[in-house]
């Protein structure tokens, strides 16, 4: 029993701790993890998943052409970078200063898909209801294949310089000679074969929608000049996703694919166009088809709509990159519910780079499951990734198409702001401090901070302060607000070792501000409130439970109390019950600084002025107290409520607030003039029922111990000290009999009285 007891006493200590308690108001702003990190604003830093930051590969701006949207890149032979977008289909050719040549153009909405062969004869897939073109070095373009289907999704050359095209809404792939002589090569169950590659051994690799599928099929020649024909498919991974939009194959036979969407809910069911805000004139739309409705163009009849063209994109889903082994053994490196992943690179470095959509991101895959944020661009997507000789990689975005570069080494002063910390009270700042590793803690970066009074760290802030270089190196200079940011710059970021940052932390003190007392609620009389788990002792040992009051926010009309749910270290709502000659508050109060409040609770009567104390040293919302030793009347309680046990005695300080009018009354009523007048027809009762203090509530009688019944007064309400009551009573019969009366106020004091009467006989006839 002595062990129980230790258990649920400890519990009752447990649970009534305050929620948070603070031993000074000194406090600490600490970012640690990604999901904090990634709220800032990066510039050349890149945040990486396992919650540190570090510069980024250097991401320069390297053309801006004339094009909505750009869907893939490829270079040539001679390093020449080459971009097929639209919204009219055209392939431009840059040269190393990113002047834009056009090299092909036609009436296509969209040139989809390029590829180049060994003698740089560029060959251009287009859609809708497309063709494959050819164009020369030298410019000669002309229709190379048609393969009389909706879309053509990729291209892609083996070492023959046979032609693979990949297509839907039929899901074929198509293999064409360099003479222009093509044939179907293979023909899937799927509605789309969406991408293209070759494995180590230059087997074709097949990508599909819906079913997100990824097929190796075997190329057969029966001879050097005859088109090839495919062998058995054979599906080597299903991905969780519905479209396998990228696949990439490494030097050491590792596959990469990249996979997007939801999967239909069962075979064959259509994925589709969600709805959304109408489309902006000159605005594109993605549907869930993998398309986007180029809005804006002149319609040409009352039926007619805008024409669906291809781009990569699903809608919903999120997207999973996978690593096939050489062994065939896969392996997810990265997952999302958010980005989608339409094209994929492989850095200098061997890390595998993915471009992203609809924040139009690189992420960069380090191994180990760790990936990095390494460059964010304005456009919407990132469609297109693409090595080049020098070890820059090509990016292409869409929804504005542009292209960047991306590496080779680090960025120059690559910087990181937080995002504005609100202090929610105005505050003064204290030592900035941070970790990190090769040379971060030596000079390598430099910190600034800088304050405001608003939300957003516009030009209404404090200039940046500092340069901080070594970390906790005194306060920082910047002014008392309510809202301050850290700006990290990384000095030497191409030194001997990648320099990284784990945590940053910023100490700040809140100036002290006064509890407030939001509102006092004066419970029904008879009630008492206590703690959890304690309850008083009822009749028969059964304690009768009450519904409490609870005080509002603007203290008025309170009202019983919501469902509450009960946390470990939060404070418990407290428990009623009902107990005569009790009274009972509960208030509610907050601090703005987290402090410990203490309590202390005042009384006076009403006509006095000198508040008298009731209970002080309080830490809970809620008093109860007898009554019975207080003399009827009306009272007010004023609440006060101090900050003292988290503060120094001089800076601590107090709210209060006074109760509404409320009234005890433990004094019983009386009955007077209790007389009973008996006929052998009717028996006439009369009494009146008299409170030194309140209106009478309740009159009853009963009849020689019988049901007590309810009596009205004389005009029928209740509403007065003294009420008079008269009762007449029939068919009684003849002999002696009790009556006894009660009254009762509506504090529950009562008091009876009885007499006797004798009925006499009734006549005879």
């Amino acid at each position: 029993m002595a062990r129980r007891t230790s258990f649920v006493c400890l519990l009752i200590t447990v649970l009534l701790l305050p929620a948070l308690a603070c031993a000074e108001h000194t406090r600490e702003w600490r970012q640690t993890n990604f999901s904090e990190f990634e709220k800032g604003t990066a510039n050349g830093v890149a945040v990486r998943s396992d919650g540190k930051f570090m510069p980024a590969p250097k991401f320069d701006a390297f053309a801006a052409p004339n094009l909505a949207y750009i869907w893939q890149l490829r270079v040539d032979s001679r390093g020449r970078l080459f971009a097929a977008g639209g919204s009219d289909a055209k392939v431009l050719r840059f040269d190393d200063a990113g002047k834009a040549t056009t090299v092909f153009e036609s009436s296509e909405l969209t040139a989809q898909a390029i590829v180049l062969d060994s003698k740089d004869n560029l060959y251009v897939a287009t859609s809708p209801d497309g063709k494959v073109y050819k164009v020369t070095p030298d410019g000669q373009k002309s229709v190379f294949f048609d393969p009389k289907t909706k879309y053509i999704w990729a291209l892609a050359l083996d070492s023959q310089e046979d032609l693979f095209v990949a297509t839907g809404d039929k899901g074929q792939v198509f293999v064409v000679r360099p003479d222009g002589k093509g044939q179907l090569f293979y023909q899937s169950d799927e509605r789309h074969a969406r991408s293209l590659a070759f494995d180590t051994k230059g087997d074709l690799l097949v990508g599909t929608e819906p079913d997100g599928l990824i097929l190796r099929i075997n190329i057969l020649r029966k001879a050097a000049e005859t088109v090839p024909t495919a062998g058995v498919p054979f599906v080597i991974y299903e991905t969780n996703k519905s479209e396998v939009t990228s696949l990439l194959q490494d030097s050491n036979g590792n596959l990469y694919a990249a996979s997007v969407g939801d999967k239909p809910r069962s075979p064959g069911f259509p994925r589709v166009v969600p709805g959304g805000v109408p489309p902006q004139a000159g605005s594109i739309v993605v549907t869930a088809q993998g398309s986007v409705v180029a809005q804006g163009r002149q319609q040409t009849t009352a039926t007619s709509q805008a024409t669906p063209y291809p781009f990569p994109n699903a809608p919903t889903g999120g997207a999973e990159v996978v690593q096939i082994a050489p062994d065939g053994s896969p392996r997810t490196l990265w997952t999302s519910r958010d980005d989608l992943v339409f094209a994929m690179a492989l850095a200098s470095s061997g890390h595998l780079l993915l471009g992203t959509g609809d924040k139009g991101t690189i992420i960069e895959l380090e191994g180990n499951d760790i990936y990095s944020s390494v460059a964010q661009t304005a456009s919407a997507q990132v469609t297109s990734l693409v090595a080049s000789p020098s070890g820059e990689v090509f990016v292409a975005t869409a929804n504005a198409g542009k292209i960047f570069t991306l590496g080779p080494g680090y960025a120059s002063q690559g910087s990181i702001e937080s995002d504005a910390f609100d202090a929610k009270i105005f505050s003064h700042w204290g030592r900035l401090t941070w970790w990190g590793e090769n040379g971060v803690m030596q000079g390598k970066v430099a910190f600034y901070v800088r304050s405001g009074n608003t939300s957003s760290p516009e030009n209404n802030w404090s200039a940046w302060a500092g340069p901080y270089k070594t970390s906790g190196s005194g306060e920082v200079r910047c002014p008392p607000a309510r809202f301050v940011q850290w700006k990290a710059v990384f000095l030497e970021p191409d030194g001997a070792g990648t320099p990284t940052i784990s945590w940053v932390s910023l100490a700040y003190q809140p100036k002290n501000v006064a509890p407030v007392i939001n509102g006092i609620a004066i419970q029904d009389p008879g009630v008492r409130v206590v703690g959890f788990p304690a309850q008083p002792n009822g009749v028969g040992g059964a304690a009768v439970p009450s519904q409490l009051r609870m005080p509002n926010p603007a203290g008025t009309n309170p009202s019983p109390p919501p469902e509450v749910t009960i946390r470990t270290n939060a404070e418990v709502p407290p428990q009623g019950f009902q107990e005569k000659g009790y009274e009972s508050v509960l208030w509610n109060s907050a601090d703005d600084n987290d402090d410990d409040l203490i309590y202390t609770i005042y009384y006076r009567a009403e006509g006095e002025r000198t508040w008298h104390l009731l209970k002080d040293k309080l830490t809970q919302r809620f008093y109860s107290w007898d009554t019975t030793s207080m003399p009827d009347g009306a009272y007010y309680l004023k609440i006060v409520a101090s900050d003292s046990p988290s503060n120094p005695s001089e800076q601590a300080l107090s709210a209060e607030r006074e109760s509404d009018r409320f009234e005890i009354v433990n004094t019983p009523p009386q009955v007077e003039n209790l007389q009973a007048v008996a006929t052998a027809s009717a028996v006439s009762i009369s009494f009146d029922g008299v409170s030194s203090s309140d209106a009478i509530a309740l009159a009853r009688y009963s009849l020689d111990a019988g049901d007590w019944q309810i009596a009205l007064p004389v005009g029928g309400l209740s509403d007065s000290p003294k009420e008079s009551y008269q009762i007449q009573l029939h068919a009684v019969p003849s002999g002696e009999h009790t009556i006894a009366v009660q009254v009762t106020d509506r504090f529950d004091n009562a008091t009876a009285e009885k007499t006797t009467f004798t009925v006499p006989a009734r006549a005879a006839k």
